[in-house]
């Protein structure tokens, strides 16, 4: 997923991206409201963590713009504002959850799981797929006991985000910016999406069947399911 820092504190900026980083996440960093501004007018993100204390730009007005320009992103506002009134007003204006400095690694993790979990429904992070136990948090994917160890890194957030949007078609070009962090030109994209789907279903084939991950005919990739 990808996820835009807004934080002028560099050495608190570089540490979450560090930390998202190592924890799967795609991430820009902005150390001030105008290249943050810029960013959210033409990128698209999962999550947007605003800092209110910008030095050149008022947090929540950069909070208004994401809103409004990327209304799919998850904005998550991190502060040393302890005021009452400043969380009121970021909750108000669209803000999924408000965060005070300092705070945990681990916390904002969390958060963001939980946000993902209600934004998608899910109740909690493991989906049984016809046997197939995928637990979003570990990162892990068992049939009937048995760990599918070959899956990699990347194959693994294909296989989530497309849970995520379960019963919903994705294009190979979101799956690309999504996953990658960047859109991929036509002629390569084909080959590049199609060589890491045709590889998941040849590591899950080696347990049962995967019918529940399907090609969708001139369109891109889905996960069929009921649950």
């Amino acid at each position: 997923m990808n996820v835009l820092i807004i934080e002028d504190e560099r050495a608190l900026a570089d540490e979450v991206e560090l930390f998202l980083s190592k924890n799967n996440f795609i991430c820009e960093v902005c150390y001030n409201g105008a290249s943050a501004s810029e960013k959210i007018a033409i990128n698209l993100y999962d999550f947007i963590l605003i800092d209110l204390g910008l030095p050149d730009y008022d947090g929540l007005d950069l909070l208004k713009e994401a809103k409004l320009n990327r209304p799919e992103a998850a904005c998550i506002i991190l502060t040393a504002r302890a005021e009452v009134n400043d969380r009121i007003k970021g909750l108000d204006l669209g803000a999924d959850d408000y965060l005070p400095k300092p705070f945990s690694l681990l916390e904002l993790q969390s958060r963001m799981q939980a946000i993902t979990r209600r934004k998608f429904g899910l109740v909690n992070q493991t989906v049984n797929l016809d046997g197939f136990i995928v637990n979003l948090t570990d990162r892990t994917i068992t049939y009937m006991s048995n760990a599918v160890s070959a899956i990699t890194k990347k194959e693994f957030d294909l296989i989530a985000y497309l849970i995520l949007h379960k019963n919903r078609t994705l294009t190979r070009a979101q799956l690309s910016e999504h996953i990658w962090g960047s859109v991929v030109n036509d002629d390569y994209d084909s080959n590049f999406i199609d060589a890491h789907i045709k590889n998941i279903r040849k590591k899950l084939s080696a347990f049962a069947a995967a019918d529940w991950l399907e090609t969708v005919r001139g369109l891109g990739y889905r996960i069929k399911t009921n649950v």
